[in-house]
């Protein structure tokens, strides 16, 4: 199984800033030709976490090459979501291991620890692989090794690539990436990144060993796009091994990470008819409705909650010229091949369980059997909607561009003044949205990809968002679920 990462009863203390998110759809990567002799090239340890976007493709996580003929995926993840461990010599499996377990948990991190050392003569000694703290040694099929194979990852006049295959620029990374060390010269144990906290969930803790000539350690703590300190590929382990970004930017350093992860858009929760499909991207937070204006389409968060106030905010970004609406589901009471049922921006209870302000041609339509009511102002391409879900009174406020509507009050508690929608909680709610006909929202759960200007944190210091966050809300995180969820 996978693990929610909480950060909270850490036996270490350390807590994790950031992550890197990628876009397959962007082609985005990181790289870097390395100019001196590595510390070795048959022994090494990779260490990096990792949070999918997309199930179902070949994906490289870090990968390099020489040539055509040398592909040199250190690990990525397969079609099957089954993790793959290669190294390809002269067309060639020099070592390969491919596991049985399947990755395709769209909402945890998993910690990814590669241990090689191809000097052993056996597999168990040469390639040791750990998930979320534990080995795996169950493979698919019968594993490739060979003695003394050279790994190119960090070898002299070759590229290293962290989010593509570098041999022919394909199988691009679609989800999120965090605290990467790559150890030149020596096969670790997991235990150097990582320990099991109070809870028994396996936890990072902070690497205190060497990292050999070409090493590095990538946190992800700036923004810039040049190959230096100040880049997106900043090299932190002292040895100054920056990568060069192709495509990232500074939207996409997240802080979204193994020790507070914050909700997404689960695409597991789609209609099993393909024809009601929209697409997800940037990492689970922006949707678009498929092009079938006669089915609607429809997203739900990854998080569900039964009580506590909450909040987060939605971006616009295509026209409203037909249906578009967000809001939250019952996740008990909702069906996904109810997708494309109309009733989830007026239905309270009964059908698919949701509340939604539809934006209607413009107009915010607060359509449910309780009434039928414009509720504030018309709505725009690239408006910003905030959302208030308060679960300990059974109430939904929207804000538009940092004005709550029709002159509701998400701080009112009891009396719910003007909630958009007032109801009795009866079960376990999700952030969620619907589109018809390609229209599409870029949701920010804490997590944007789109710019902030002004940069509004909850009262815990979580989040980012655009307008400051009521009173007694708080963003859709796991460090904020274990207190009040």
């Amino acid at each position: 199984m996978t693990f929610l990462i909480g950060g909270a009863n850490s036996a270490s203390g350390y807590e994790i800033e950031n992550s890197v998110r990628f876009n397959d759809g962007d082609s985005a990567r990181l790289t870097r030709e390395f100019d001196q002799a590595p510390t070795s090239l048959k022994t090494f340890t990779l260490s990096f976490w990792v949070k999918r976007s997309s199930l179902g493709a070949n994906q490289a996580v870090v990968s390099a090459s020489t040539d055509s003929n040398n592909n040199d995926k250190v690990v990525g993840f397969r079609s099957t979501d089954a993790i793959e461990v290669n190294n390809v010599a002269s067309g060639s499996d020099e070592v390969q291991i491919i596991t049985n377990r399947l990755f395709r948990d769209v909402s945890a991190w998993y910690h990814i620890v590669v241990a090689i050392d191809t000097t052993q003569s056996a597999i168990g000694d040469g390639v040791k692989f750990y998930v979320n703290g534990v080995r795996d040694t169950d493979y698919d099929g019968t594993p490739v090794y060979t003695q003394n194979a050279e790994f190119d990852i960090g070898g002299n006049g070759l590229t290293t690539a962290i989010g593509m295959l570098q041999v022919n620029s394909s199988q691009f990374l679609d989800g999120y990436v965090s605290q990467m060390h790559y150890i030149d010269g020596q096969q670790l144990a997991q235990t150097s990144f990582g320990e099991t906290n109070n809870n028994g969930v396996w936890i990072p803790k902070k690497y205190s060993g060497s990292y050999g000539n070409n090493g590095f350690f990538l946190e992800f703590q700036e923004t810039g796009t040049s190959q230096n300190s100040s880049g997106i590929g900043a090299d932190t382990s002292g040895n100054d091994q920056h990568f060069a970004v192709t495509t990232l930017a500074a939207t996409d350093i997240t802080v979204d990470t193994p020790t507070n992860n914050f909700c997404t858009y689960n695409l597991l929760a789609t209609p099993s008819s393909l024809a009601q499909y929209g697409t997800f991207s940037e990492g689970n937070t922006t949707y678009t409705g498929h092009s079938n204006g006669s089915y609607g389409s429809s997203a739900t968060g990854t998080f569900g909650v039964a009580s506590g106030k909450w909040y987060w905010e939605s971006k616009l970004t295509t026209d409203l010229s037909n249906g578009i609406g967000t809001g939250i589901r019952d996740i008990a009471e909702w069906n996904p091949d109810w997708a494309n049922d109309s009733t989830f921006n007026h239905t309270d209870g009964g059908g698919d369980g949701g509340y939604a302000y539809n934006y209607n041609s413009g107009n915010p339509q607060r359509n449910n059997s309780e009434s039928t009511t414009n509720a504030g102002s018309a709505i725009s391409q690239n408006d910003i909607v905030m959302h208030a879900m308060d679960l300990d009174n059974g109430a939904l406020y929207y804000g538009i561009n940092g004005t709550w509507q029709a002159s509701s009050d998400p701080e009112s508690g009891a009396s719910k003044t003007n909630a958009q929608h007032s109801f009795t909680v009866a079960g376990v709610y999700a952030p969620a949205a619907y589109s018809y006909s390609s229209r599409a929202f870029a949701t920010n759960f804490g997590n944007p990809s789109f710019s902030i200007s002004s940069g509004n944190a909850d009262a815990n210091g979580y989040g980012n968002f655009e307008y400051a966050v009521p009173s007694g809300y708080y963003a859709l995180c796991t460090k904020n679920l274990a207190d009040y969820g």
